[in-house]
């Protein structure tokens, strides 16, 4: 049996080695204290449930549902953007529906690249970034990133070579996994960048709402009001406490929204009605709900920055997000899989390694805040004992 060779460059995935190594800390005896994956423990708010309940007694919903029929949350969604970043949407042409955000980052280099073509992205940056373009035969070209540029790529770096043969450039701010923001004016940089360049930009946005201090982390399209290069996907997963219900969008260049469509309708429908419903609820609806969730993950990064720093690992107090982006302490500068899997079995604390978000990342630990500070806390003394006793 012969598979394809794009599957050779799907091999390595970060959150499935530490799925492994977990299972076998499991296996051994070990409680696991999962802190390697960024899926929140937090309930979606009941407004939203109870607008899902109550569209699984209707069962007008239970059919396929087409892209027309998704007017009222492409409305929604559009509406919500408007509001936030004072920018106009048309819910017809420039709103997509999506299963998640990820769905949209691995769709899209389908519509844009031809087999060769470069995609520039962030290193480190999220795997799936990497997985769409693989699977549309492209190259990727890694930004990289460093705490010395603010975790910010030197888009003047980029060699011409690559340029010459580039399609597409994907941002994500606030990041995954640094935590760094972009302020607007390096957007503003990153648009007339990829105007120069023909290049379409895409932006990742799933931590929006997830912001620690008084300023709004900004959209792309406010660097590209016209939206002449720019695509930006969100999702409810973090914001809204919905992960599993796996419903995002992307507002953007109507000839890119367009184009998503097309390789969306050979993949899939979409979500059944009720998430959509749902979904409306958790845009339209009172944001009680998002300040908790922010609030929650800021007190947790407070309590675990604080017991980090009391066991003598500094590391800098983020800004955004839901996580922790630790250099690690020598001797596991260079090996971050192996601290990772060597943690999880002896303590069963789970950690993501830097090294799985890129090369750049190498020498980093992702903890991702999914749990209370309590449980927080023991996490950071089994880390301590691990620490002493290597």
């Amino acid at each position: 049996m012969q598979f394809s060779l794009r599957l050779e460059s799907l091999q390595a995935n970060v959150f499935a080695d530490m799925d492994r190594a977990k299972s076998l800390a499991m296996a051994a005896g070990k409680d696991i204290i999962d802190l390697s994956l960024g899926s929140s423990d937090l309930p979606a708010a009941p407004h939203v449930i109870d607008a899902i309940a109550h569209s699984l007694q209707d069962t007008s919903t239970h059919g396929y549902l087409l892209f027309h029929a998704t007017a009222a949350f492409r409305q929604a969604a559009a509406t919500w953007y408007t509001q936030r970043f004072g920018i106009q949407v048309d819910p017809q042409t420039e709103v997509l529906p999506l299963i998640g955000s990820q769905e949209g980052t691995a769709h899209l280099p389908l519509a844009i690249l031809n087999p060769g073509d470069f995609a520039l992205l962030l290193d480190p940056g999220y795997p799936s970034h990497a997985g769409g373009v693989y699977l549309a035969s492209g190259q990727i070209y890694p930004m990289p990133l460093t705490a010395e540029n603010n975790f910010l790529p030197v888009l003047e770096d980029i060699p011409a070579p690559v340029l010459s043969q580039a399609r597409m450039m994907v941002l994500s701010y606030p990041h995954n996994p640094t935590t760094a923001i972009a302020p607007l004016s390096f957007f503003q940089q990153a648009v007339a960048f990829c105007q120069q360049h023909n290049l379409v930009l895409v932006h990742d946005f799933p931590y929006v709402d997830l912001v620690f201090q008084s300023s709004i982390a900004p959209s792309i399209l406010q660097a590209d009001p016209d939206k002449s290069v720019s695509i930006e996907f969100f999702t409810l997963s973090k914001s809204y406490n919905m992960g599993g219900f796996r419903i995002g969008y992307a507002i953007g260049n109507a000839k890119l929204i367009r184009a998503l469509r097309q390789i969306k309708a050979a993949v899939d429908f979409n979500q059944y009605r009720g998430i959509l419903n749902g979904a409306i609820a958790a845009l339209t609806g009172d944001q009680i709900g998002v300040q908790h969730t922010v609030a929650t993950f800021k007190q947790r990064r407070d309590a675990f920055i604080g017991a980090l720093h009391r066991i003598g690992w500094q590391v800098p107090t983020p800004a955004a997000t839901m996580y922790v982006w630790a250099q690690l302490p020598p001797p596991w500068q260079q090996n971050s899989v192996e601290f990772c899997t060597r943690l999880v079995e002896t303590t069963g604390v789970a950690a993501s390694p830097g090294a799985g978000f890129g090369k750049s990342g190498e020498g980093y630990v992702r903890f991702a805040l999914v749990h209370e500070p309590d449980i927080l806390a023991t996490a950071v003394e089994k880390i301590s004992v691990f620490l002493q006793s290597n």
